[in-house]
């Protein structure tokens, strides 16, 4: 979080909204930082004295300060773009599936919210066969495969 949210200030100031998207956009949705993680990183790193914060048309925009931009040069290739050796080591197919889990998730709360107790009922069951077939794929054996 911290090497990303350095890499982003010395690029540009940003609220932590900004930074949340651009870390979650780079990384091509495998990083979805929660306010819970971004906004105590930029505390701490205020408290290191490299970010500080300004007041700008009622939010708080953060920016690097000196030291926070000599940290950033004397630690190039720790805050060089770690979004990239998330989204890299996670390959195509493993952004596809992430994909795929969120339109099924959007379905799911579609039904949830606007169904009717039948339809979510129906849902319901659709899921648990999902999930325990997921489990099934796990459980079974490579070697049958291969027969």
């Amino acid at each position: 979080m911290r090497a990303g949210i350095l890499a982003l200030l010395a690029e540009q100031p940003r609220n932590g909204y900004q930074i949340m998207q651009e870390l979650e956009q780079r990384s091509q949705g495998m990083w979805r930082p929660s306010p819970g993680s971004v906004y105590p990183a930029l505390q701490q790193l205020e408290d290191e004295g490299l970010v500080r914060v300004q007041e700008s048309g009622g939010g708080r925009v953060f920016t690097l300060t000196e030291q926070g931009q000599s940290y950033v040069k004397e630690h190039k290739e720790e805050v060089a773009a770690p979004w990239e050796s998330m989204s890299s080591a996670a390959g195509e197919g493993m952004l596809d599936f992430m994909n795929l889990m969120r339109i099924i998730g959007t379905a799911a709360m579609q039904i949830a919210t606007s169904g009717t107790p039948a339809q979510a009922a129906e849902a319901r069951k659709v899921l648990a066969e999902t999930r325990r077939s997921l489990y099934r794929i796990l459980a079974e054996d490579e070697g049958e495969d291969e027969r």
